[in-house]
This record gives C-alpha cells, structure tokens and sequence, in this order.
C-alpha cells in the first residue's frame, strides 16, 4: 500500500508550538498559526520583516534585555551552525493596533539551524514558547500563603532548568576558556566609547571560520572636534593573538594620531612610520574616512585597503578610491599619502569594510566589488543594523568566511 507525501508544509501550519522561520539576515520567512496567536499577529504582518523591527524593545523597560540577548542567540547559531537555547526571559512584545503598547510577555526559546547544500547557515527556525502565566503565577505572592504540591513541583523544575541552563553555560566556557579570553582581549581592544553616541550607526566583526575567535581586523569610531566624525578600519596580516596584539596597537596609534594632526593622510602618514618599528604590522591595510556634518562631505585617505561605498537614497554607489596609496611600511622612504574628499546628502549611507567580506578565492575583486554594490542597492533603505545584517546575508558570510571581517554602517 503506498502512502500519501506528507505536506510538511500543512504540518508546520498546525505545530501546537510557535514557530518562526528566518533568513540568516534575520528576516521572517515564515510563521505558522501558533505563533501568530500568541504574538497577536497576522502572517501579513510578520513576513518579510525584519525580525526586531517586527518585535522591538520596549522604549518603557529601561532594563529590557530581550532583543540583546535573542540577537547574540541567533548569531551564535550563525558563527556555530548549532542550536541555541535562550533561557526564559523577560521579553515584551507590541500590543496590535495600540501604537506605543507593549504586553509584558516571558518566553522560553530553541533557535535551530537548517544548514544548506553549502553547509552554510539557510534557516534559522525559531521556536518561541510563551511561558508568562507560569512566570507571573510563581514570581508574585499568592492569597493563601503555602504552594500545593503540584505547584511547589512546578516551581521546583522551574529553578532545576534554570540552574541547568546556567550549568550549561559555565560548561561551555570551561571548553572554550583560550577561546573566551581571547574574545575579551579582542572586546578591549575593539571598545569604542563614543560609538554608543551614534545609534545610526552598526558594527560587525566576525572572525575567520576556524580561528579562536581574534583576529587582526579592526573598525573605530572617533567624535572630534567642529562636529566631525571619524571612522576607520585595518587589516593586518595573519589571524590570532600576534594579529590581533598588532591590530591593538595601530588601532590606538591611528586613533592618537588622528586627534594631533589634520585629515585622515596625515593620520596614516604617521601610523605609517609607527608600523615601521611594530613586529608583524608590515603590509597593515587601513582606511580613514572624516565625515565634516556641517558641510556634509566626506575627507578619506586609504592605505593599500578595499574602498568604502557611499550608498545614496535611491540605491546608486560611489566607491571611495580616488585616494588609494600602498599597505603601512611598504615604502622605505616616507612619501605623503593622497587624500581625496566628496559631498553626501542627509540619509545617505557610508560602509567601511574589511576584504573578508568581498574576496573569494579565485575571484577578482572587481567582481566582489560588484557583488557589494549590488547588494547595496537592494537595502539602501534600511536601518543600519538590518543593512548590516541584510548583507552579511547576501554576501553569504553570516555564519564566517575563511577571512575576517570588520564592518561598519554609517547612516549620515
């Protein structure tokens, strides 16, 4: 007797559990019933969207951490191609119709990765369970003192999940201790204070697949003075702790020089003859771009590194290489670096880049190049962070590239 296919689909539809499948940038491709009954939404709404524009923090929940922490979920999932489990948190989703209202939801959440015929990440299915009224029920004081039998027991697994979530965790550090220093040692050096100060701005770093988590990319972001904004990144040769120690240094010394000399050549000029006397920073790539806001226009200088893109409104690009000279330390006599500028209207969009996001193997950069561009265009649009997101996932390196990357999205 031969069996009907099984509709896949028409089972997803009905799961009893709430399902949510994203893109690997993070976009909603499907949702089935489950999950729009306990979010209060249609399908209409949801696909297509951008995760955390669908579901954003509460602006009234100072302490909110929900976005934050499903966010470094789902990238795990991304670099590790593994499944993730999120403890159960506070995480309030938009009350439908009531612009401005948030529910105070708890949730308890799976985030599971389906792998593509490349063995890179295609999916990410999101199983969010609502557990609000069993949080709410044993978190507040109940009328009639003591807990029954049943309830004490709920509770009691309730505390044995948590403490074997936190278990979990300290486990997977304790096998990932190099890897965990390493990655806080990185974190130092990447620390940007004055980044926080620019919310239209994003920030990736995603190490070489394989590495321990360091590498020899980095990005800054520098206020200075007359309403100017700084913003730069480096690539040193190599990947781990020598790679990354070099970059800590030249990202400082360029940082340093930028604030005591005049425009971004200069800066290099000087971070040039500083890499000369710094072990393994030979052939460093680096470009520095000064955005002036007064005048809107943008002073870059680039030292041996792929060019940034100014991505206007409607989609067209210009690539920043009209001011492209050799790697830090590859000339032996000091010779003043070019330095090139150009105007930019409000809302435009400055991307700088490190070659991990653009070369393959093989490939001329011309066409990676290309590729960026093109991509580009399609999400023009879009916040920083989803851009970023977007195309990491159009360039097919969401999970990692056999390079680093360093990436910055600046909306001007």
């Amino acid at each position: 007797m031969t069996r009907p296919g099984i509709d896949y689909q028409a089972l997803f539809a009905v799961t009893p559990s709430p399902y949510m499948v994203l893109g690997p940038d993070l976009v909603i491709a499907d949702v089935n019933e489950a999950a729009c009954r306990v979010t209060g939404r249609t399908r209409e709404d949801l696909l297509g969207r951008y995760l955390f524009d669908a579901f954003p923090e509460n602006p009234a929940d100072p302490g909110a951490e929900g976005v934050r922490n499903l966010h470094a979920s789902l990238h795990r999932v991304l670099r590790s191609k593994e499944p993730d489990t999120v403890a159960p948190q506070k995480y309030d989703i938009p009350v439908a119709g009531q612009p401005g209202v948030f529910e105070e939801r708890w949730w308890s959440a799976i985030n599971t990765p389906v792998l593509g015929p490349d063995g890179q990440v295609a999916w990410i299915i999101h199983r969010g369970e609502d557990v609000t009224a069993f949080i709410l029920s044993h978190s507040r004081p109940r009328e009639g003192g003591a807990l029954s039998d049943a309830e004490a027991m709920e509770v009691e697994l309730y505390a044995r999940a948590r403490e074997l979530q936190r278990l979990n965790e300290q486990l997977r550090q304790a096998h990932a201790r190099e890897r965990q220093v390493a990655l806080t040692l990185q974190e130092a050096m990447l620390r940007s204070p004055h980044l926080a100060r620019h919310r239209d701005t994003a920030v990736r770093y995603l190490p070489a697949t394989g590495s321990l988590n360091v590498c020899g990319d980095w990005y800054d972001v520098v206020d200075l003075p007359e309403n100017r904004l700084a913003v730069a990144v480096g690539d040193v040769v190599g990947h781990g702790l020598e790679a990354a120690a070099v970059m800590g240094m030249l990202r400082s010394a360029l940082s340093s020089a930028l604030r005591a000399v005049e425009g971004p050549a200069r800066a290099l000029e000087v971070l040039g003859l500083y890499a000369r006397y710094v072990e393994g920073a030979l052939a460093t790539t680096a470009v520095q771009a000064v955005v002036d806001t007064d005048a809107r226009r943008i002073t870059y200088s680039s030292a041996g590194h792929p060019p940034p893109v100014l991505v206007h409104q409607d989609g067209t690009c210009n690539l920043l290489d009209q001011a492209t000279d050799p790697p830090l330390a590859a000339r032996l006599k000091h010779v003043p670096r070019p330095q090139a500028d150009l105007p930019y209207s409000p809302g435009d969009t400055l991307v700088l880049y490190t070659d991990g996001l653009v070369e393959r193997r093989g490939e001329d950069i011309d066409a990676g190049l290309q590729r960026l561009t093109d991509a580009l265009a399609l999400y023009a649009r879009d916040n920083p962070e989803r851009l970023a997101d977007a195309l990491l996932a159009h360039l097919g390196v969401s999970s990692g590239a056999p390079d680093d990357i360093a990436l910055i999205v600046l909306r001007l």
